[in-house]
């Protein structure tokens, strides 16, 4: 069965009928971003470059409008490298560039995972199956807050790794290598200790309500 990698706009739609207005707005503008591209302008005017990205223009019919740069015709990959600077990380690279950061915050090496050398001179990793241990005076609260940028992030391999954005492999999300994966995996290894603090706080609080 082949994994499906491409995010479907009109599932999405159907199941959250909110999240595309969300998802497309320009937080900066407070319209919508626009296509930054002439790449979908056949489609008509409102798909020109300085067209903004409207729901109704990427849903139905043209639900596959929008579609990862691996399913991209290679011609279009290749030019869209030259013209616009644009280039994919393998997720290997990205996992070892999130392990030199994290090497430095926790103080040793291997913590999400350990890099194993291919003999093709590429990477993978192997991911560490033990809870999280934190350094003296830090905490998984402190991890999770501390704040992390991907500049120029495009589809954001270092943010968030459902899949190697080189090749279309997916990754299983035990598997995952992103700041987003990694603090989530924090969190969801945390779950009984954010359960106590609220459980801990509503029992504070009941002191002080009047039923």
């Amino acid at each position: 069965m082949q994994v499906v990698i491409d995010i479907l706009e009109n599932e999405l739609i159907e199941k959250y009928p909110d999240i595309l207005g969300i998802i497309l707005s320009d937080q900066t503008t407070q319209k919508n971003i626009f296509w930054a591209t002439d790449n979908y302008e056949h489609f008509g005017d409102s798909y020109k470059f300085n067209s903004e990205i409207l729901p109704e223009l990427i849903t139905g019919e043209k639900g596959n409008v929008i579609m990862p740069r691996v399913h991209k015709d290679k011609i279009l990959q290749l030019a869209r490298s030259k013209e616009m600077a644009e280039v994919f990380t393998p997720s290997w690279i990205c996992n070892a560039q999130n392990n030199l950061v994290d090497n430095s915050w926790f103080g040793i090496e291997g913590v999400f995972n350990k890099e194993i050398l291919l003999k093709n001179g590429t990477k993978t990793w192997e991911t560490t199956k033990e809870k999280i241990v934190f350094p003296k005076g830090k905490t998984w609260q402190d991890y999770v807050r501390d704040t992390r940028l991907e500049i120029s992030c495009g589809e954001a391999p270092y943010l968030v790794s459902r899949y190697d954005t080189t090749t279309g492999e997916f990754i299983k999300i035990e598997n995952r290598i992103g700041i987003l994966d990694r603090k989530l995996r924090v969190v969801n290894e945390n779950l009984n200790s954010i359960t106590d603090w609220i459980e801990s706080v509503e029992l504070h609080m009941q002191k002080y309500i009047r039923i």
